[in-house]
């Protein structure tokens, strides 16, 4: 399933210690061969200075051959600059460290960095070596490190444009070191910086229009929170939120639509949980039906089999195609770096999503038929059935009749009121719509085929 990886569409936006992770996965899965994965290991160490990786990766792809003279001069000069700047570092920690300041400071930084210079000579300009630090430590790979001094930066510098840089790499050193909790706040606090601040001052310096700017930005962002969302426990529904919302899904759509693979599969993982009445925003509990109408407008940009399923199951209603769909789905998402860990759950919830549309449509329906739907023998489809039927609100309409081996779907009547606003409903809107048809019909004689609609009661 190598045409359907992202892993290189992915790659170009990511720091290239947060690409290591994914090219290792990559070693593993086996989806390419293993000399071309190492080869783009090798070319990203070689850019850090995380030297013994790279030395031992060039051993790998050119065992025959010497190591270069190159990386003995890269050593002697990391060690160099490393005992410089901790020097320079730790005589800054010493002071900010101490108890004394550590009270006196306060939350206007600009009387911070007076206080600090009146009282223990320290200047803005030997603040910065803390970032200089950090930014080594995290070349060479002591990402908790590179976090400690980060920070400690931030809290007091005023430079924005260093201030933001080391937002981005105080959060790739929390997902590094796996802080999901510490990685989701900086998260959320980049953001804000992303969607308030100037955009001159958000990744770097540049000739571009600020509105081009601020989309690189946002769409860095979104990819950098893959990595979050995926490994947060509430991750998938901060997903949904995040990337749902206006700002975000403009720029998903107009930068990178292969990310309609995570939110389509993190609307069908939060779908049973929403069904089931567990709490949810009304964005999470409406996501598939947000979804599916994306992935109509954008498959002339990306489609995969996770977006392909959610559109033959609720636009096409094919549930054939949407069988096929699902058994090529379950392999690209065992195979993908973020959800391969999901890939059970999403299988079942993808069942689920199977059995409520099927059952929307049917009274009767045999359990043997809706097994095959499911990729599911029958033994083990009557067992899941059984199981859904009982965790889900579907209990309160549906009835296995193990005789006759069928499930009975009994649904309450509408109330003759409720029935009139569903027949009715948005008719005013139709008349309208219809009229301006018939009004411009002269000066468009050829009408183009009317897109295929997700019918709103089937999500």
């Amino acid at each position: 399933m190598a045409e359907y990886d992202l892993s290189k569409t992915i790659i170009p936006y990511l720091d290239r210690h947060l690409a290591f992770p994914l090219l290792a996965h990559l070693v593993e899965t086996s989806l390419f061969p293993v000399e071309q994965v190492q080869a783009a290991q090798y070319e990203l160490a070689k850019g850090t200075n995380m030297l013994d990786y790279a030395v031992s990766l060039f051993e790998q792809l050119h065992p025959d051959e010497e190591i270069p003279e190159e990386f003995s001069g890269k050593r002697e000069k990391a060690v160099s600059t490393n005992e410089r700047l901790q020097l320079e570092a730790q005589a800054v920690l010493d002071v900010i460290e101490n108890p004394d300041v550590a009270q006196a400071l306060r939350q206007d930084k600009n009387q911070n960095l007076q206080y600090l210079k009146d009282n223990y000579n320290l200047t803005l300009e030997q603040i910065t070596v803390l970032y200089n630090f950090g930014q080594f430590q995290y070349t060479y790979g002591n990402y908790s490190g590179a976090a400690d001094y980060l920070y400690h930066f931030r809290v007091l510098s005023t430079d924005n444009d260093l201030n933001t840089s080391a937002h981005w790499g105080k959060l790739a050193s929390d997902i590094l070191t796996g802080k999901w909790e510490t990685a989701l706040e900086e998260l959320n606090t980049l953001r804000d910086v992303v969607d308030s601040r100037s955009p001159s001052t958000l990744l770097t310096a540049s000739a571009e229009p600020a509105a081009l700017t601020q989309l690189h930005s946002r769409t860095w962002l979104v990819h950098w929170s893959l990595f979050v969302y995926f490994n947060h426990p509430q991750g998938r529904t901060l997903l949904l939120e995040t990337f749902l919302s206006p700002t975000y899904l403009n720029t998903i759509q107009t930068s990178c639509p292969w990310i309609l693979r995570y939110i389509a599969t993190a609307a069908i993982l939060s779908r049973k949980s929403a069904a089931g009445g567990t709490a949810a925003s009304s964005r999470v509990r409406h996501s598939i039906r947000e979804i599916v109408k994306v992935i109509q407008t954008e498959e002339y940009q990306y489609q995969d089999p996770v977006t392909s399923f959610l559109k033959e199951l609720y636009v096409e209603f094919d549930f054939e195609a949407a069988q096929r769909e699902l058994t090529l789905a379950d392999r690209v998402v065992g195979d993908d770096f973020f959800l391969g860990e999901f890939r059970e759950e999403f299988l079942d919830n993808a069942r689920y999503l199977i059995s409520e549309a099927y059952c929307r449509i049917h009274q009767r329906i045999d359990i043997g038929d809706l097994s095959e739907r499911l990729n599911l023998s029958r033994d083990e489809g009557e067992k899941w059935i059984v199981n859904l039927i009982r965790e889900t609100r579907m209990g309160a309409e549906a009835k296995i009749d193990l005789e006759k081996n069928v499930i009975e779907i009994h649904r309450s009547p509408l109330p003759v009121y409720q029935s009139v606003i569903e027949k009715t409903r948005g008719l005013a809107f139709r008349t309208q719509a219809l009229g301006t048809g018939m009004l411009h019909s002269p000066q468009q004689p050829q009408q183009s085929q009317p897109q295929s609609v997700v019918v709103e009661g089937a999500l």
